[in-house]
């Protein structure tokens, strides 16, 4: 019950039990139910000690997490072992990987306590090229899932210049606050994963009366974020809530990881290379070159700069591996063996309407030929399925059936009769 003066209709300050008065700038706010009051000298004060002791907690959530890391964070060949277990393939990648996030979770956990140790270990973030469906979005989510840090996705594609038509640069920071549930120290420590960073390639040496917005501008605008600096980031979007209050975020301590297909920097390692000999003779290595699908594993940053990243960015990126296109057996491992494969989700979903769903082995080399007719990868392989699957899923649940087999024959009619053929061509 909030205080009264001599004046019992007078409300009072429940802190300082002073009235309000106008002529000193000292208001009260009273609470929901208008029962108890706060004056606007108190909450300056109040205000004051938060933020004196704002500086005390942060090192304490720091050093909590100093702790909580302590002991937990798993050497290299036990990252690799855990994705083994959820991407079949690309050893190189996960290797790269491996070593880039425990060095880094390394460097979260160094200490000052030595005065004498002045060496600092940077960041190292990483850029991940390959074709479509190789499994750079699954490597970045499963390493994610396995640290138990805040980690988000964005599409680089529809990132723009402040004040232009698009998505600002900080909203990479908002989806990962928002991942966090704006826990701000957990925030500062995440994974930010950046798709399609091919998209935002310069669109051209020669000069243009019209601005690159979408291409270096955007290049310009994730340096500081890269390298790590203090970003005013915008809790709800910077479009729709302008007057809201910005969150500071530092950047130093979280990790970006970026992925681009980069279609066609094939032919640039080729010039670089200079594959292309004149003449009778040539040495093994030109001669091994011929085909174009070993081209990516020498990918160097001279190519990307080619391609149209900016060389500050690119030296912002200083981890570069490659993921190589799939294969058939690649493929078929991929239905089968991983921990989240398609087929046992299937199985699942079949399982928790009490049938037992198989799939014939011919059925499976059937969806992954379409798959490699289509150049369709990993992720035209849920794709194929669904198409054959879905009348299945929609009928089996009404006949009361123990088990359900999906042979050839019913996966090529259902198939067909999904038009995926005249899709896939019109597309």
């Amino acid at each position: 019950m909030a205080k009264r003066s001599k004046n019992v209709d007078e409300p009072v300050c429940s802190w300082c039990g002073r009235p309000g008065d106008l002529s000193q700038m000292r208001y009260l706010v009273p609470d929901g139910d208008q029962q108890n009051f706060i004056c606007t000298e108190c909450i300056e004060m109040i205000h004051g000690m938060l933020a004196d002791e704002a500086p005390t907690r942060s090192k304490k959530a720091a050093d909590d997490f100093r702790k909580k890391m302590t002991g937990k964070v798993p050497a290299p060949h036990d990252i690799k072992s855990f994705l083994d277990k959820y991407v079949i393939g690309q050893d190189q990648a996960k290797k790269f990987l491996s070593v880039a996030v425990y060095n880094h979770y390394k460097r979260l956990m160094q200490t000052k306590r030595n005065a004498d140790d002045d060496v600092d270990i940077e960041k190292s973030n990483i850029l991940i090229v390959g074709p479509t469906g190789t499994g750079k979005t699954l490597l970045a989510r499963t390493i994610a899932r396995l640290l138990d840090v805040p980690f988000t996705i964005v599409d680089a594609t529809v990132l723009t210049q402040a004040g232009y038509v698009g998505e600002d640069i900080e909203s990479l920071l908002t989806r990962l606050l928002q991942a966090a549930d704006y826990d701000l120290e957990k925030a500062q420590r995440g994974i930010v994963f950046i798709d399609e960073i091919d998209k935002i390639a310069r669109k051209g040496d020669n000069p243009s009366i019209t601005r690159d917005v979408s291409g270096e501008g955007v290049q310009q605008g994730l340096l500081k974020l890269l390298e790590g600096s203090v970003v005013n980031v915008p809790p709800q979007g910077g479009r729709k809530h302008p007057e809201q209050k910005m969150i500071p975020v530092d950047t130093r301590d979280i990790l970006f990881i970026c992925g681009g297909a980069f279609e066609g920097i094939e032919t640039k390692i080729a010039q670089r290379m200079n594959s292309h000999v004149v003449g009778f003779e040539t040495d093994t290595e030109r001669k091994r070159l011929t085909d174009k699908q070993d081209y990516l594993r020498y990918v160097a940053p001279q190519d990307l700069r080619s391609y149209g990243l900016i060389p500050e960015i690119i030296g912002r990126l200083p981890i570069l591996t490659h993921l190589e296109p799939l294969n058939r057996e690649a493929l078929l491992r991929v239905l089968t063996e991983p921990r989240n494969a398609i087929t046992r989700q299937y199985e699942k979903l079949f399982g928790m309407d009490g049938v037992k769903l198989t799939f014939a082995p011919e059925v499976l080399e059937f969806v992954v030929d379409k798959a490699i007719e289509y150049k369709l990868g990993a992720r035209g392989l849920r794709s194929i399925v669904e198409a054959i699957m879905v009348d299945a899923m929609f009928d089996i649940p009404s006949q009361h059936v123990d088990s359900f087999e999906v042979t050839l024959d019913y996966a090529k009619a259902k198939f067909e009769a999904a038009h995926f053929e005249a899709a896939s061509v019109a597309s």
